[in-house]
């Protein structure tokens, strides 16, 4: 077991350091303006001896506290003597009157040290008015830095890349950020919950976090215009543009779409099929239409070369009348409602 802020933890991880920091902030009811730990591996990624630098996780829960950490030097703990002198205490007062008692677990520990730490704080001083709970009220209290609203939640950093599509992965899932930093290298950080994209420091995108390997999640203020505009169609939209012309050329946009395994992949070939309307009318592209339903070819390119080659003009359009053959593989204007 390991002592952090009074607390025992199994282990010495990050994790364990950063938690029981935590916990002794909420502890005190603020956020003192520097925090001196020592120096361990799994919190400082430079050791340096005048200007060690903790980890990208260490220096986020500075951020969110509004505080600063800096180590103490290697084997140097007179550096943080005040820290050493109350574990010191602790060991004396607290542990030792629980060295005969038999625990199963760090949780029962800390269960047991808690009603002694506060007789511990309570307890008069020897040669001095007051007690340490009495002293901390008055002098430490009002020099706290207020705690933000939401405890520290852990996070974790990774560089990533923007791609061509303005999507980054972590963890094989795809997330957006804004097309103008396409080539741009990022950090990612990780929570729970939470993918957040930072660039240079700044917050560019943020997304609930995602599991689904090889999905994407985007957001449309990141994308293109281009792509917003093709964003907002829908297979509903594109099929009811197509009853305004005929229903042959209504039938021929459902039959794009339903070609594949997602209607979202035939959007732009319905509507380059109902752009032809602008150039050819729209009474020769439902006859162009009619037609590449009896041969079985209603492909924007072959509705195309039927009307370019002028092979609709001999094609007799019954609007309303006309019904599609039974196909096995059609779903119908039906399946979009």
């Amino acid at each position: 077991m390991h002592r952090r802020g009074f607390a025992d933890t199994y282990r010495e991880t990050m994790a364990d350091w950063l938690e029981s920091t935590a916990r002794a902030l909420n502890f005190y009811g603020g956020v003192t303006q520097l925090i001196v730990p020592d120096n361990p591996k799994a919190m400082i990624s430079d050791a340096n001896r005048y200007e060690p630098r903790g980890n990208d996780t260490v220096l986020d829960f500075a951020r969110h506290y509004g505080t600063s950490i800096l180590p103490a030097r290697p084997y140097h703990p007179q550096d943080k003597a005040k820290a050493e002198s109350a574990v010191q205490i602790v060991e004396r007062w607290i542990m030792a009157r629980l060295r005969h008692q038999q625990f199963g677990s760090v949780h029962e520990v800390n269960q047991a040290m808690a009603p002694l730490l506060t007789r511990l704080n309570d307890k008069p001083f020897q040669k001095l008015p007051g007690s340490r709970a009495s002293a901390f009220a008055e002098i430490d209290a009002p020099a706290l830095l207020a705690l933000p609203l939401q405890r520290y939640e852990m996070a974790r950093f990774k560089t990533v890349k923007v791609h061509i599509d303005y999507h980054v992965e972590v963890e094989r899932h795809r997330y957006s950020v804004p097309q103008t930093l396409v080539g741009q290298v990022l950090e990612a950080r990780i929570t729970t919950a939470v993918v957040e994209l930072l660039h240079r420091g700044q917050r560019v995108a943020s997304h609930a976090r995602n599991t689904r390997v090889g999905g994407f999640t985007t957001t449309p203020a990141h994308m293109p215009a281009a792509h917003r505009a093709h964003m907002e169609w829908t297979p509903q939209r594109l099929i009811h543009w197509g009853e305004n012309i005929g229903p042959a050329t209504a039938e021929a946009v459902t039959r794009l779409m339903a070609e594949n395994r997602h209607p979202e992949h035939g959007y732009r070939a319905c509507l380059g099929l109902l752009s032809l309307a602008k150039r050819y009318g729209k009474v020769r592209l439902e006859a162009a239409c009619t037609l590449a339903l009896q041969i079985g070819a209603c492909q924007y390119r072959h509705v195309n070369d039927i009307l370019k080659n002028n092979r609709d003009r001999g094609v007799p359009v019954i609007a309303d009348e006309w019904v599609s053959p039974e196909h096995a593989h059609l779903r119908g204007p039906g399946y979009y409602q």
